[in-house]
């Protein structure tokens, strides 16, 4: 029997409506903590005190995820429930348009990072080379997402970060012997012959070929090329004043001996942030964070490529391979104030931006309704958050963690003596541009 003729023809057109009405909830969540060794331990880390009001004082407390990747999702505080799995049940909290463009999930992975020891110098991959790693080896490369990131910088924090300019490739190459011996002669003196106009594709290929020798240089060569390295310092530190880098060589070389890392490092860029100023770093540039604590923030992914200080698994012929080996020093961000008591952290990335806000007491700050998914951490003080829609607030104080639905206004007030901190992670405002 044929469909009644009423059921086959398409249904009149409506007009859609500007805003969807998502679900007008303020959930609190329970957030997954990880224990890497590199992490500050017991009370001394950040991530511990906003995570945790008994920590172990002998146990590393490296990071905070808060977000709905599986290495460490994010439940709803009550019953439990996975927030992607609440997510996939209210599509509308993420509003149209990100769920169209990222398949029903949260764009975003947020975190809090407290680094007491150096991490491993990465890459992450773009989304086409993530899709390929992660066909192959799913056991290390445990999505098909590319990650950019960015860090804002809580304490002073240290970074290596791209590649350092020709000039100071030179300098490195011309006072540290110990690494002119891993590179080659060959390699050694294309660089040093290279000029700041040369063709990028030019000083790309010399400088992936000689990083790629000294990263690849056996193990033998390398201890002995670090002892000879650290040996000279230590001399020379008892009659000049060594440089910042190669301060950095000798701190790096106490925490992983015998380590190309150590060596490395020289061909970076050194970054110290201070508080409040942040950077960005996109797909296949190398990096190591060094030491402090910082909010940091990233598409949803946790593909890394390794190739140093770490004893993890290390991929350097995949690194090598992947990296741009541009010779850029990266853009430091400091925030723009977009209201009273508001600045916002807005890199070149369409899946994230954060705003950080510092609300002074008896003051009350409104967070617009924007078209896409928050998540507010509370840093410091106490106070209230109160939806749109809620007659009376929420109590919020440190380690508080919220989700808050688009299309959702946010009022924040302090409650206490001293402001209250906090920090917002949602979608890049240009994205909906």
């Amino acid at each position: 029997m044929e469909d009644p003729p009423a059921l086959a023809s398409p249904e009149p057109e409506t007009e859609p409506e500007a805003t969807p009405a998502p679900p007008q909830r303020l959930l609190r969540l329970r957030c997954a903590v990880q224990h890497y060794e590199w992490g500050q331990r017991g009370a001394a880390s950040l991530v511990a005190r906003l995570a945790d009001q008994n920590p172990d004082p002998a146990r590393p407390y490296a990071e905070l995820w808060m977000g709905t990747h599986p290495s460490g999702p994010s439940t709803l505080l009550g019953d439990g429930a996975l927030l992607r799995d609440w997510l996939a049940r209210n599509p509308d909290a993420l509003a149209p348009a990100v769920a169209a463009r990222w398949g029903g999930d949260l764009p975003f992975l947020f975190k809090v990072l407290s680094v007491a020891k150096a991490l491993s110098i990465q890459a992450h991959p773009d989304k086409k080379l993530a899709e390929v790693l992660h066909a192959l080896r799913p056991s290390t490369y445990k999505d098909d997402n590319h990650k950019p990131e960015m860090a804002i910088a809580i304490t002073e924090f240290r970074a290596l970060c791209g590649f350092a300019a020709i000039q100071e490739l030179k300098d490195v190459l011309r006072t540290v012997p110990e690494i002119e011996g891993l590179v080659g002669h060959e390699d050694t003196g294309k660089l040093m012959n290279m000029k700041e106009y040369d063709g990028v594709s030019e000083v790309k290929s010399s400088l992936q070929s000689a990083f790629a020798k000294l990263m690849t240089a056996s193990k033998d060569m390398v201890s002995e090329a670090v002892a000879k390295l650290i040996n000279r310092l230590n001399t020379d530190s008892k009659i000049r004043t060594l440089t910042d880098k190669e301060q950095l060589v000798l701190s790096l070389e106490r925490q992983y001996q015998d380590d190309v890392g150590v060596l490395a490092a020289l061909f970076f860029n050194y970054v110290k942030l201070s508080p409040g100023e942040a950077l960005y770093i996109g797909a296949n540039e190398p990096h190591a964070y060094l030491s402090g604590e910082c909010i940091e923030i990233m598409a949803t992914s946790d593909n890394v490529v390794r190739a140093g200080l770490t004893p993890k698994y290390r991929d350097v012929q995949t690194l090598c391979s992947m990296l741009t080996y541009k010779q850029a020093f990266l853009e430091i961000l400091r925030g723009v104030p977009v209201q009273p008591h508001v600045r916002r952290y807005t890199p070149p990335f369409n899946e994230f931006e954060v705003d950080c806000c510092l609300v002074p007491p008896g003051e009350l700050v409104v967070i617009p309704r924007v078209p896409g998914p928050s998540i507010f951490l509370v840093m410091t003080g106490e106070g209230k958050i109160q939806l749109d829609s809620m007659s009376s607030g929420e109590k919020a104080k440190e380690g508080d963690v919220f989700f808050v639905p688009a299309y959702t206004e946010v009022k924040i007030s302090a409650c206490g003596p001293e402001s209250v901190h906090l920090y917002r992670a949602g979608v890049n405002s240009r994205f909906f541009s």
